[in-house]
């Protein structure tokens, strides 16, 4: 850990000296709020909290690229409490042949996906039973999303071999619509993410999937523990297309998304270049990534080499795990980072759907050198009124347990290592996959749950001092989609301007809380809000409380 001290000392000291004038995207001070010097703090709260989770990967020894892909969770407000629940996806043993290494004695119950019921004091209850989301599937990944416009969110559940749509009914239970929806999908479905690419107010989706995955197939070197990627063919994705009826067609071909494969891991959708139409974008592992732009008419053209988002810094087809958007320097636009099993990437939008890479520039890529990174995103922990990191980190082939890292928000995309002082659960080594991430217990500070492979899950609070002021928005469609998904939130504030899209998917295998929470820093009211909805329809709210959640709805 002495590598830590030394590079925190030095960003510190280089970020102190660098530090210009105060300016839209820099807040007053930095990381000083209206309290004194904000400090990012974690604490583990599972069993504080009754989440006991622990993932299987379903063999009695880690043996294969299916075992080792992990498993992700999503905060959705499932019964429209003001409160997000959390589901958590799932492995399970599967025959013996689909495992190198499979269990003598299979375990009763079988390790399955968990619903837990949030009941605003900071405690959780299992209700999975209850709410009939226990497939007997090999789950990966969970999006969740109001698809029908009916006011309760549905969730997708995507697997080994299918992808679940499970509609919400409304009374706390869930029902199987897959066939019914047309939802019918072959292959290992993983991440995927809900947009209304065609902006008639229904929500369709983009379902990944990782390579052709052949159980059967054994060689490779002893070192390797499994064969890899590379391996395995590559994959196309899938795109349905919602025909606001509750069912789905299949549009892969004729939006020309199939005609690119690759080796799918984390998929996220937004409007790179404030046309108002969604883009998305797909980290693959070991393969180019692809961006594809939304030419509005139902086709997307691939334009990753050209934009500058396909390759690592090198050149190279990096193992890219979790994408994430994310106003990071404070212009009003959407920038783009990609954790990996290397550098990562820190990509500024640089207008023009063109892009490059700052990591290596600002310390972030060089200190998560040495570590695999996974489950990540971008929020204001301190509520300082600049963007924070949270890293976590696991090995790749192996169970090798590593620290995560914090990086605290300077402005100005400039980012200091706090991992150290951050609490004893990010310092603890573990063997991380997918992360979600939400203000579960509504004190505006957002909190996380970390997926470990084949161990115990953590729910990870947010316990950081001398926080600042903030504001958490809950949006509402009437014309667009009833999630707001898609929608762009602006919010001035003294010096603080931020811009976030509610996008639906992000990160590794995992999905986000819907509401959108912004620091603050000293503002205790917020001069504007600027909402740009879907439907082309643009909102100002003025001169509005911070420190609660807002809700704004759609003008009829």
């Amino acid at each position: 850990m002495l590598w830590r001290t030394v590079l925190v000392c030095f960003l510190f000291s280089v970020m102190s000296a660098a530090q210009s004038p105060p300016t839209a995207g820099n807040v007053a001070g930095g990381p000083e709020t209206a309290t004194g010097k904000a400090f990012i703090r974690f604490e583990d709260a599972s069993e504080k909290a009754g989440i006991n989770f622990t993932h299987s990967f379903g063999s009695a020894k880690l043996g294969s690229l299916l075992e080792g892909t992990g498993a992700g969770c999503v905060w959705f407000d499932y019964d429209n409490d003001g409160l997000p629940d959390l589901y958590i996806a799932n492995g399970r043993p599967l025959e013996d042949s689909m495992h190198p290494y499979p269990l003598k004695q299979k375990p009763i119950p079988a390790p399955h996906n968990h619903l837990y019921h949030n009941d605003g004091t900071g405690h959780f209850t299992d209700v999975t039973d209850k709410a009939g989301l226990n497939p007997d599937v090999y789950s990966i990944a969970v999006a969740a999303a109001d698809y029908d416009n009916d006011g309760s969110v549905d969730l997708l559940v995507t697997a080994y071999g299918k992808a679940i749509l499970y509609h919400n009914d409304g009374n706390g239970h869930f029902t199987d619509v897959s066939a019914k929806a047309g939802i019918e999908l072959e292959g290992w479905a993983i991440s995927s993410t809900w947009f209304d690419y065609d902006r008639d107010g229904c929500l369709d989706l983009f379902v990944g999937r990782y390579v052709k995955f052949d159980p059967k197939y054994r060689a490779y070197y002893a070192a390797d523990n499994y064969p890899g990627p590379l391996d395995y063919e590559g994959e196309t994705n899938k795109l349905y297309h919602n025909n606001c009826n509750g069912t789905f067609t299949d549009v892969s071909e004729k939006s020309g998304i199939s005609n690119f494969i690759g080796r799918t891991m984390g998929v996220t959708a937004a409007d790179l270049d404030g046309d108002g139409w969604d883009d998305i974008y797909v980290a693959n592992d070991r393969t180019e990534n692809f961006l594809f732009h939304n030419k509005h008419d139902g086709t997307f053209e691939e334009i990753g080499n050209d934009s500058g988002t396909a390759y690592g810094q090198n050149g190279e087809s990096t193992s890219s795990m979790g994408p994430v958007f994310a106003d990071i320097e404070g212009r009003g636009v959407l920038d783009l980072w990609v954790s990996d099993g290397h550098y990562n990437r820190m990509l500024r939008n640089t207008g023009k759907l063109a892009f490059e890479d700052i990591g290596a520039s600002n310390g972030v890529s060089q200190a998560n050198a040495q570590y695999v990174s996974w489950g990540t995103s971008l929020y204001d922990f301190d509520n300082d009124g600049a963007l924070d990191l949270l890293i976590f980190h696991g090995g790749l082939i192996h169970l090798i347990p590593q620290e995560h890292t914090v990086f605290k928000g300077l402005g100005n995309a400039k980012f200091a290592d706090v991992s150290e002082a951050a609490g004893s659960v990010i310092n603890e080594r573990t063997v991380a996959r997918g992360a979600c991430f939400a203000d579960y217990d509504n004190d505006g500070k957002v909190d996380a749950f970390l997926v470990n492979l084949g161990a115990k899950g953590k729910l990870v609070r947010n316990v950081s001092t001398n926080t600042g002021h903030w504001v958490a928005i809950k949006l509402v469609g009437t014309k667009s989609n009833r999630e707001g998904i898609g929608a762009k939130v602006e919010v001035f504030a003294g010096p603080k301007h931020e811009l976030q899209e509610r996008v639906a998917g992000s990160g590794y295998l995992s999905q986000n809380e819907a509401r959108l929470h912004f620091g603050l820093g000293e503002a205790a009211t917020i001069d504007r809000i600027v909402v740009k909805w879907p439907s082309g329809r643009e909102q100002t709210l003025e001169k509005q409380q911070a420190d609660r959640v807002l809700t704004i709805e759609e003008p009829k």
